[in-house]
């Protein structure tokens, strides 16, 4: 059980400042189970907490974790130099928020990325040691050999690399479509093992991380979802 002042607990959800938040409290804006709380020094239990604001019913959540869509020619930075960032395709209340990407994509990659404004999620999800799979589907500029496959399946050596890094499955989807499958995550990974067996990815997508696919979302490109805790718990390594 915990108990915040009604102010705090405005602001946390991403509705601006202490003032501004204050303000739409004494204005007569907030009302929990049909009453009208005008209070912002208010003690008030977090834990199940549903108000409405702006004529929208608000669930309180002390961290939110999320999975976006990622479009092509969006940037997962907050702060982006040539493209929009992901942040963009967010209500306003996440960038209050402070949520940011976990990992990130290439601007001209698609597919799941997962945001949070836990840190510690963060750290944990972007962490080398945890070896989480994640499934990549390419489309190679050259066909796609047998040759190819078995190079990235043994492993390929990349500038800056100490040793050589490999595909954990490697499985062709057409003549220029590859399904990979890597732990590592090291920085523009695929495209890089793409070219250093002698091809090039001329287009990439994620379309899985761990046991959560993007696919059993349900949603579409440039859209979002919050992650429930059955979701998150697919994210944990095998």
């Amino acid at each position: 059980m915990s108990k915040l002042s009604l102010d705090r607990i405005l602001q946390s959800q991403g509705y601006g400042t202490r003032k501004y938040c204050r303000s739409l409290i004494e204005d007569g804006e907030v009302t929990i189970d049909g009453v009208v709380h005008d209070n912002f020094k208010a003690a008030i239990e977090t834990d199940g907490l549903v108000f409405r604001l702006f004529d929208e019913d608000v669930v309180y959540r002390e961290h939110v974790y999320i999975a976006l869509f990622k479009p092509q020619n969006y940037e997962c930075s907050r702060k982006p130099s040539h493209h929009p960032g992901v942040l963009t395709l967010l209500p306003e209340e996440f960038t209050w928020r402070e949520v940011q990407p976990v990992g990130r994509l290439d601007h001209d990659t698609t597919g799941m990325l997962l945001m949070s404004d836990d840190g510690a999620f963060i750290h944990a999800q972007s962490s080398p040691k945890r070896h989480v799979p994640k499934i990549y589907q390419a489309t190679t500029a050259a066909p796609v050999t047998e040759a190819l496959i078995a190079e990235l399946l043994a492993g390929v050596k990349l500038h800056d690399e100490p040793a050589p890094l490999a595909a954990q499955t490697c499985i062709q989807r057409g003549d220029h479509q590859l399904e990979i499958v890597l732990e590592q995550g090291k920085y523009h990974q695929v495209k890089r093992m793409l070219a250093a067996a002698g091809n090039h990815c001329s287009a990439l997508h994620r379309s899985a991380i761990g046991g959560l696919t993007l696919a059993s979302l349900g949603i579409e490109e440039g859209d979002w979802c919050y992650l429930t805790p059955e979701q998150l718990a697919l994210l944990a390594p095998a």
